[in-house]
């Protein structure tokens, strides 16, 4: 498949919504994908990209804004207390704040450095013990903290359990979204990212579907 095959998907998706064209933003997710396949994605005009880790990400960006000054970056994975200056300084977006520390850090280093990116708040929808993210619950009571903290929240982002129905999560996220006045969405990947575009997604997070299937690291 192909960015243009994507992209002719995602403008399907939305009008099969009722919803306007470009109202989703394709986050192509570069993690653990070569320079080389990376560039090509940037050649066809592509600018908005995802990365799981801050060390990869710092590793690989700066010098591909220097040919392309107009690269949008998400954050997409957790995030260490202690990467979060170096996340703030590189992303334009974050989306995984998933708890109170972390928020009272970003807080601090907005105060400090005068500005922030856009944040997303990461809701754990399927409540499994092995992934980060405020649990359904406290989901309500984490954004009015965050909104206390005077942080730019858009809105929320979720990952569906493998083997669980993601139409169901993406329209709980959706729910908690409505109640708190938030517009943005992060759902949706590689196989299931129509489906959320139908539940309100506003940005999709697609990887092999676009660059092939991830480089081994090695070790």
């Amino acid at each position: 498949m192909s960015l243009q095959d994507i992209n002719t998907r995602i403008a399907k998706a939305e009008t099969a919504a009722g919803r306007a064209q470009g109202s989703v933003r394709l986050i192509a997710v570069s993690k653990v994908q070569p320079n080389e396949r990376v560039e090509a994605v940037l050649e066809q005009g592509h600018r908005c990209f995802g990365e799981n880790r801050v060390q990869e990400a710092s590793g690989k960006w700066p010098a591909f804004r220097e040919s392309y000054p107009d690269i949008e970056l998400h954050l997409i994975g957790p995030l260490q207390t202690n990467k979060a200056r170096q996340a703030m300084d590189l992303c334009d977006a974050i989306h995984s704040v998933d708890r109170p520390k972390l928020a009272k850090t970003l807080a601090r280093l907005a105060q400090e450095m005068g500005s922030c990116p856009d944040l997303f708040i990461q809701v754990n929808t399927g409540e499994e013990e092995q992934k980060a993210g405020i649990l359904p619950k406290d989901a309500d009571a984490f954004i009015a903290e965050c909104r206390d903290l005077d942080l730019p929240i858009q809105g929320l982002m979720c990952i569906p359990p493998v083997e669980e129905e993601p139409a169901l999560h993406f329209a709980l996220l959706a729910k908690i979204s409505e109640r708190n006045g938030l517009t943005g969405l992060s759902m949706g990947m590689s196989s299931d990212f129509e489906s959320a575009i139908a539940l309100g997604a506003t940005h999709v997070r697609v990887g092999s579907a676009i660059f092939g299937d991830r480089v081994k690291q090695p070790g």
